[in-house]
């Protein structure tokens, strides 16, 4: 057994739970992440997402009242039909542009500058997103996810394909997007969590299926830290982000972004850091 390989994986798991949900890009800190591990390799990059189902698993504890009382009322209650909806709704975009675009810009887009310019460009989004609602508190006119129609759904579903740019971030693009739209903050990261079931479960699947022929079952122990400690970390950090939001907004996370890639790049320039493609 690979201890040294074991731990990479825990460390990548880590990353991943941490990131997944906040609005910083867990697809960005993997490769640049993966880039100073030297755990970059194909096998490495079905790694990165198939560990997202153990953050989904911390999503399904964490709202595990609401999934069971939606799943329960699903053939007798409209409202728990309508919400249910709403997911398969915004979950489609994601998938048809996946299926047509994923290769192109897997091909051409997951590099440490594209990713750094990513993150500062969506900081400023965040920044002018916050500022937008504090200015003007009536843009703000869906307060639940219970709340949504099928139209917002559309919407927030087509605002999470930008983050098939890596480094754009997938809880960025449907939490930004949702309160651009005129979702509140809690309800745009409600709704951000119930979409990201469908969203991250389906890619880690067709992932694990596209590439099996790189996998052995010697791969296992490496998938299982990872996805332990994607699951321990991610189910931390949703429960802290919903308590944070309660009381804050995002333009902390707006910051880092932009800090964070702007070192990216100058180390990436200056030849301080050699970050792998």
């Amino acid at each position: 057994m690979d201890i040294v390989l074991l731990l990479k994986a825990a460390i990548m798991g880590i990353v991943e739970g941490l990131t997944e949900f906040l609005p910083i890009s867990s697809t960005g800190h993997l490769i640049l992440a993966g880039s100073l591990l030297g755990f970059d390799d194909d096998k490495a990059k079905v790694f990165d997402i198939a560990i997202q189902t153990g953050a989904i698993f911390a999503v399904i504890l964490v709202y595990w009242q609401k999934i069971r009382d939606t799943v329960v009322a699903l053939p007798t209650e409209k409202q728990a039909q309508r919400f249910a909806l709403n997911v398969l709704i915004a979950f489609f975009p994601a998938v048809i542009l996946g299926l047509a675009f994923g290769k192109a810009i897997k091909a051409n887009l997951f590099t440490p500058e594209v990713v750094a310019s990513a993150f500062i460009l969506g900081g400023f989004i965040i920044l002018w997103a916050e500022r937008r609602q504090a200015n003007n508190p009536n843009v703000t006119r869906v307060h639940s996810v219970d709340a949504m129609t099928p139209m917002d759904a559309l919407k927030v579903g087509l605002a999470q394909c930008l983050a098939m740019i890596p480094g754009t971030s997938r809880s960025g693009a449907t939490i930004i997007g949702g309160m651009l739209l005129g979702l509140s903050r809690k309800a745009a990261t409600d709704f951000s969590f119930f979409l990201a079931i469908p969203t991250l479960i389906g890619a880690g699947v067709y992932s694990l299926y596209k590439d099996r022929a790189l996998l052995a079952i010697s791969d296992v122990p490496m998938f299982a830290v990872g996805l332990v400690f994607s699951f321990i970390s991610a189910w931390i950090c949703i429960r802290w982000l919903l308590a944070y939001i309660a009381t804050h907004s995002f333009a902390g996370f707006a910051y880092y972004r932009i800090a964070f890639g702007v070192v990216v790049l100058a180390t990436s320039w200056s030849g301080l850091v050699t970050w792998a493609a």
